[in-house]
Formats: structure tokens, sequence, C-alpha cells
């Protein structure tokens, strides 16, 4: 049947009624779920739903993108069913009594992409029985290609009973086939989970996987009041990270560059580098990793 969502039998649609079921709990976090056949961009979708007084715990899973977004602008895309795009919304800022947490400071909020890119490292790691490794900050690398992206995106408060919101979308190739692979920018290759060998390409228990892992990472954070070290995260995203030891290139969002050694990741999630001119703390970049 033309337009069907079972015409291609390697891309079966996913079921929102199941993933509710499996997802979808009292005390959360994730109190709301969504999935729809098409989109222009989850993320975008979450935003305006933050902005209009959601609340924590929103999930808007999308079958296509049709102008997902990465950092720096790029766009993100993938055929129908052939990957998994999400977003989720969080609102680290706001206490919630019943779990004991304290409003996290702004200050900490940049640790959400990263928190999303160890959960995503355990989900294919543990379902696809692939060794994927993070370059910072959070791509999702196979065998040197991305598989995965994270992006963020900050929501202001709109009033004192409305805290300020994080969205973090996750955009993850599944099936896709090499001539269905995005092109990227910055020169790095592409992948996705089947065409690098994954045990299992399945996007329900995948998707399962993933919120189940970026939920539990922010409980950690949370029950650390907003502290990655105490938490455990800092030492699990370095520990996942193939930036840490390299040399690297780093375009700076000025447009200028800093060539070093990526030493570590601070504290506060920034990347360590040890150049010329001595060791620099960065915040937002795009790195490149030299042979």
């Amino acid at each position: 049947m033309p337009g069907s969502p079972y015409t291609d039998l390697d891309r079966p649609p996913l079921s929102a009624a199941r993933l509710r079921r499996a997802l979808v709990a009292p005390y959360g976090p994730w109190r709301r779920l969504e999935l729809v056949a098409e989109t222009g961009s989850t993320n975008a979708d979450v935003v305006a739903a933050a902005q209009t007084g959601a609340a924590e715990g929103l999930v808007l899973v999308a079958e296509r993108q049709t102008a997902g977004r990465g950092r720096r602008g790029r766009v993100w895309q993938s055929p129908p069913r052939a990957g998994l795009a999400t977003s989720v919304l969080l609102r680290p800022g706001e206490a919630v009594a019943e779990r004991g947490w304290s409003p996290v400071p702004p200050s900490g909020y940049g640790w959400l992409p990263l928190l999303a890119g160890v959960a995503l490292v355990e989900a294919v790691a543990r379902l696809a029985e692939l060794d994927a490794r993070l370059k910072w900050p959070n791509d999702l690398l196979i065998d040197g290609a991305k598989c995965a992206g994270v992006l963020a995106e900050a929501v202001p408060g709109g009033s004192p009973t409305q805290p300020p919101a994080v969205v973090v979308g996750i955009g993850l190739n599944v099936t896709l086939r090499a001539d269905e692979l995005p092109e990227n920018p910055t020169g790095l290759p592409a992948t996705s989970l089947q065409l690098a060998g994954a045990a299992a390409t399945d996007r329900d228990p995948l998707l399962r996987a993933l919120l189940r892992a970026v939920a539990d990472w922010y409980d950690r954070w949370r029950d650390a009041g907003g502290d990655a070290v105490t938490s455990g995260l800092r030492d699990a995203y370095v520990a996942a990270c193939a930036t840490v030891g390299r040399q690297v290139r780093v375009l700076l969002p000025d447009g200028s560059e800093v060539h070093g050694t990526a030493t570590g990741v601070d504290a506060d999630g920034q990347l360590l580098v040890d150049g010329p001119a001595g060791e620099l703390r960065l915040a937002a970049g795009d790195v490149l990793h030299l042979r």
C-alpha cells in the first residue's frame, strides 16, 4: 500500500502505546510521550511547548524529521523510520520536594547535553553491542564516523512560577544505508548502527534503553544538586570521550582556531586543551581529531 509505514520491513513503525506503557511512570521523569509521523524539528516543537508552560518530562518522538537542527545551524535529516529523532523537556531549575531536589543553578545546565551523550553510549553499547565513543561535546562516534548527535537548547522561564527549561534533542542513525547518509560539513564521515554491524537495530528497545539511561543519569545528577563530579557523571563522560588524550583542532564560535592536546574535561564540562599559550578551557567549539 503506497505510503504505508509497513512497506519497508526493515523499518517498522514505533508504537506510542507500547512506549508509554514502558516509559511513562507516575514519578517520572517521563510524564508524557508523544509520537508523530513527521515534523520539521522535534527540538523546535518541544521548545514551543516549554514556552507555553509544558511540565518537565515531555518526550516527543518523530518517525521522520524534515528540518532537524544540529549544532552551528546544521540540518539533521533521515528517511522515515530509519533513525531515532527525539527531544525531551527538562526543568532542572525547578525544586521537586518529593525527590528532595533543590533547583540546579543555570551554570550547571551545560552538563545536560553531555549527560545525553553518556546515555547514548550506554544504550548503543548494551543493545547494539558496538564500541561507541564521544567526540566532545556530544557527537557519538563508531569507528571514527558520526552515528548520532545531541543538541540542547535553553528556554528562559516565563514567570516566577515557570522556571527555565532545557530541551535536549537526540538524533541517532539506526538503519540508514550508505546512499542515505548525510554529508557533514566538517568532513567527519557518517555511519549508522546497521552499517557498523550492530547486533540489534530494533528502534523500540533502542529508544527505551536511551530514555531510561537519560532518566537514570538525570536522577543521579539531580540527587547530587547538579554536581557532575559527585554524581559520577564527569568520570563516566571522560571514560567515554575519544577526544581526551588526542591532538585536536578546535574551531571556535568567533571563527578562530585552537590547536593542542585535549587533556580532560573540567567540573563545568569544558574541554581542557593544552596549546602553545598554555591550558585553555573551552565551553564551545567544533573539535577535529588530528591523527
